[in-house]
């Protein structure tokens, strides 16, 4: 797995804070020192924990399951959705809707709806018996359904982890995970408490570069155990196929065995003499 190093983290400014008198003390063990007013974060811990976060990710996906990229403040939002499309995980990038994790039937309702209206404006017979005011109240309510749930239009369960941009921020999404028992990976600023997500990553969270630095990190590791489970799945189907054939052969040999045990039973039973034969 490729490695980020201290270099890049220092060049793309995730080693600020915030200002001293906005932190939170929970976050003390992962602050190198204070610098004209502001935390300093300490690379190596966010290097560590990078790593770690990496290693989960990458075992979760290798095991089919999902991750939910979760990052709602806007320097976040485009890099974030971007890179969750790109490996084919859900996102929301727009707003948390309260109960997307703890009410799921309802937002998949919502999405079923959703894919509805979808079908009925794409079908050319069925939008042009609709009045031209109902089409427009169809379409504007396609275009907010989309922009809130285009990320989980796919999802049909729920994630095994979040990503979160922002604890602080994500408060709701963070607090929904806990309640289901879902682990959060998230990037920890100066502000933030660290002890209420699984995997924090101490860094800066405002920073669009990074924020980018870090997500692609992750998404590398995604992408890595995407290939994994590919490789297991291929060795899985090799392995079923070679078993498949072992059986044939195994049944083909047990057949001819079973013939040979026979055929000595039979010439016997040619040459053995009849009973006038004998009486003569």
């Amino acid at each position: 797995m490729a490695q980020l190093e201290y270099k890049e983290l220092l060049d793309a400014g995730v080693h600020f804070g915030h200002l001293t008198r906005k932190w939170d003390p929970k976050m003390a063990p992962y602050i190198f020192m204070e610098k004209n007013g502001i935390h300093i974060i300490d690379l190596n811990k966010t290097l560590a924990c990078l790593e770690d976060a990496q290693e989960v990710v990458k075992g979760i996906v290798r095991s089919g399951r999902k991750i939910m990229f979760v990052a709602t403040k806007k320097q976040a939002q485009e890099i974030v959705a971007e890179e969750a499309r790109r490996l084919k995980m859900p996102y929301v990038t727009e707003r948390w809707l309260g109960g997307m994790l703890t009410n799921f039937a309802t937002i998949k309702k919502s999405l079923k709806k959703l894919q509805n209206v979808e079908r009925m404006l794409k079908d050319e017979t069925t939008a042009k018996n609709i009045a031209k005011r109902e089409r427009l109240t169809l379409d504007r309510e396609r275009i907010k359904l989309e922009r809130l749930l285009g990320g989980v239009a796919d999802l049909s369960r729920l994630p095994a982890a979040l990503f979160v941009v922002d604890v602080k921020r994500e408060h709701l999404a963070v607090s929904e995970a806990h309640r289901l028992g879902i682990p959060v990976i998230a990037i920890c600023d100066t502000n933030s408490n660290p002890e209420n997500v699984e995997y924090p990553i101490p860094g800066n969270d405002d920073a669009y570069k990074s924020v980018a630095l870090i997500t692609l990190a992750l998404g590398r590791a995604i992408e890595e155990g995407i290939m994994e489970r590919k490789v297991d799945k291929d060795n899985a189907a090799l392995q079923e196929e070679e078993d498949a054939k072992r059986a044939v052969d195994e049944a083909r040999e047990a057949k001819e065995a079973k013939a040979a045990a026979a055929a000595p039973v039979a010439v016997e039973a040619e040459v053995a003499p009849t009973k006038d034969e004998t009486a003569a």
